[in-house]
């Protein structure tokens, strides 16, 4: 018994009751971040923008117009070579088109950035930054790609006809308005825990 304890003690494998323990894989000990398990988020609307964007582009062409719901949502095929919701759409120019790549990969690299390193904030702030990311990252490969970003919404609201937009510019929007949800309303809450977790 004496030599078969200095023999388990001495072998590379744990023991647990004189039987080999469980190993934990190199794959179950690399806990991925909380943030990073937004990134399907990213993932599926750059997916859904692109997908959504091919579809309108081989199906219809510029210029298409077709009600939704009456006075209210139409569906258009409409090219902007601006930013989101038609912001600089009145000025195609190839120095105006660069200007816009390397701004939209600077916010890109940004949002990026916050989303992998950032500590502040909680789910909210997470979500909203890889639907930021995604929209972002949808529309600059449209820029990149084709010169310009194809929309296919418009919304009119009573007289008020607003910019036509798609599925990246709904995210980038709904990803700043969780942004700005988790600090005007969550934000004390996030500072406690913090402030809990460095007295741990």
């Amino acid at each position: 018994m004496e030599c078969g304890g200095l023999a388990a003690a001495f072998t590379s494998e744990p023991q647990v009751d004189g039987q080999p323990a469980p190993q934990t894989s190199k794959f179950e000990a690399a806990v991925i971040p909380a943030r990073l398990r937004w990134l399907w988020l990213t993932l599926a609307v750059v997916l859904l923008d692109r997908a959504s964007k091919a579809w309108f582009e081989s199906q219809t062409v510029e210029g298409w117009h077709r009600e939704l719901i009456h006075n209210f949502v139409y569906l258009v095929h409409s090219r902007n070579p601006g930013i989101a919701f038609g912001v600089f759409a009145d000025s195609p120019s190839t120095t105006m088109r660069i200007l816009l790549i390397v701004g939209s990969a600077a916010v890109i690299g940004a949002l990026a950035w916050l989303f992998v390193a950032g500590h502040g904030g909680g789910s909210l702030t997470a979500a909203g930054l890889a639907l930021l990311l995604g929209g972002a990252t949808g529309n600059v490969t449209d820029r990149i790609v084709h010169g310009a970003v194809t929309d296919f919404f418009e919304v009119l609201l009573g007289s008020y006809h607003w910019p036509a937009f798609n599925v990246a510019d709904s995210a980038i929007t709904i990803g700043a308005a969780l942004i700005i949800i988790d600090v005007l309303f969550f934000h004390k809450h996030h500072a406690s825990d913090v402030t809990k977790q460095q007295a741990d």
